[in-house]
């Protein structure tokens, strides 16, 4: 049986990585004025952060076209026997329930949707290890189950300079316990049930990194194989001391280095910072 893994941009896994692994990108949008982008494909988070600034109006983000993603997938079944389709949390983007209907439409190959309920370098963690599992023979319902007990060991955090992004996306839950209050501190947040919510309320930047450290540490304490990022919002060079520093002190975990792109970076905001990981 052959089968294809697909996930979508926000994954934000490197060209070389998905080539070697042979994993398929949907892009989703980026949307200045009347202007609309594919993200990775028609601006890469470089040109993001350059383009972002020359607006007074924030862009806005939209999923994949549905008849992409169809498209896609039926190119894909003149190869491909089943695929397994891996999207950031359907919480806040419907890109995984337009995989889950395009199984209907699409004949010829078997479509496995699967909600990693987060996003980024995460999301693309999920989509490596689909894509490993299938060199080593495994079943789609074999890489489905691992998938999913990946899931108990995933975390994420991130740290944000303001929730102004957030907000006026639509994209963050419980911002309430902030109010009165987002000039003063860099909250932390994370995925809960599908959703960004908040996680804990830090006074600095470093105090924010440190705390995210702290939460890491509880599970790369324990020695055992583990993937991590850093993930940055325009700030590559702060990513690259950060992992210098872990990989220093957990040579046991395969550090990434990755970044909020267009989309992410839309809702996040220049200057945020993540840490993501999940035990192998």
């Amino acid at each position: 049986m052959k089968i294809a893994v697909v996930t979508d941009s926000t994954a934000y896994i490197p060209q070389e990585l998905r080539d070697k692994h042979q994993i398929h990108m949907i892009p989703l949008n980026v949307i200045f004025g009347s202007e609309s982008y594919r993200e990775e494909l028609e601006m890469d988070w470089k040109t993001y952060y350059e383009e972002v600034k020359k607006y007074k109006d924030l862009p806005t983000t939209s999923q994949p076209a549905f008849g992409e993603l169809v498209e896609l997938y039926e190119k894909l079944s003149e190869t491909y026997d089943a695929v397994i389709s891996i999207h950031l949390s359907s919480g806040i983007s419907g890109t995984y329930n337009s995989a889950a209907s395009a199984n209907d439409l699409v004949d010829g190959i078997d479509i496995y949707p699967f909600d990693s309920e987060t996003s980024c370098m995460v999301q693309g963690f999920y989509a490596l290890e689909a894509a490993e599992k299938i060199q080593g023979g495994a079943s789609p319902e074999e890489i489905l189950a691992h998938l999913n007990y990946l899931k108990e060991s995933e975390r994420a955090y991130f740290m944000v300079d303001d929730l102004t992004h957030l907000q006026r996306g639509g994209r963050l839950n419980g911002a309430q316990a902030f109010i009165g209050s987002l000039l003063k501190v860099k909250p932390i947040l994370h995925f809960d049930n599908k959703l960004i919510v908040p996680f804990e309320k830090i006074r600095t930047r470093k105090k924010a990194i440190s705390r995210i450290f702290e939460l890491f540490d509880e599970d790369a304490s324990r020695g055992v194989p583990m993937r991590a990022a850093i993930i940055h919002g325009n700030r590559e060079e702060e990513a690259e001391e950060l992992i210098a520093h872990l990989s220093e002190k957990y040579p046991h975990v395969e550090f990434y280095k990755s970044y909020f792109g267009a989309v992410i970076g839309t809702h996040l905001g220049e200057g945020s910072l993540g840490l993501g990981w999940m035990i192998r």
